[in-house]
């Protein structure tokens, strides 16, 4: 990766959870499983976060890591009408502060915490599922599509460290759009 650009950004969570919390019909609650909020989380290359549900599933190799603006979920909530959401409910792995994903997309990128580099590659959105509805507030699914962040793979082992971070990217991101929803691309369906 070419670095051409930093941002100084603010890694305000780490979410780790062995197992899935939101399967099934929302209706019947989500599972209860240990959720930690870390202070830092140890990355491995093309497999994951430590300890995480993601973590070596093959399913998964390309997608282990997922981030998302705090300020997406902030513009959420305001839209909505509601208080603050708590942030670990989307099930994200990351969340921050000053970060503008959406370019990220299809790109590798760096995060620096703690003394740490952490290299990834944004493969894909990371879209919401209908539980963020009952989860966070009713209009949620709908106000999370083309804010729900990004699901990356670790290209590098290291650690990720929550509290002040830059984030190194190859495109030029622009920190103050954070919370504002990408383009989705139009329906095919009538």
């Amino acid at each position: 990766m070419t670095a051409s650009y930093r941002y100084d950004v603010e890694i305000l969570h780490l979410l780790v959870s062995p197992a899935h919390a939101y399967f099934g019909r929302a209706r019947e609650g989500a599972a209860d499983v240990p959720t930690t909020d870390a202070d830092r989380v140890e990355l491995v290359a093309g497999k994951g976060i430590v300890g995480d549900r993601f973590f070596g599933k093959a399913a998964h190799m390309d997608a282990a890591v997922t981030l998302v603006a705090a300020e997406a979920l902030e513009a959420m909530a305001t839209e909505l009408g509601v208080g603050p959401f708590d942030p670990l409910l989307t099930r994200r792995n990351v969340v921050l502060r000053g970060a503008h994903l959406a370019p990220l997309l299809g790109h590798d990128f760096a995060l620096e915490s703690g003394g740490e580099i952490v290299r990834l590659r944004a493969g894909r959105p990371a879209h919401p599922c209908a539980w963020m509805d009952r989860m966070l507030a009713p209009g949620a699914h709908a106000a999370m599509r083309g804010r729900g962040g990004v699901r990356c793979q670790p290209l590098s082992d290291g650690l990720l460290h929550r509290g002040p971070a830059v984030l190194v990217s190859p495109v030029p991101l622009d920190p103050a759009l954070a919370g504002t929803p990408s383009l989705l691309r139009p329906s095919r369906l009538p």
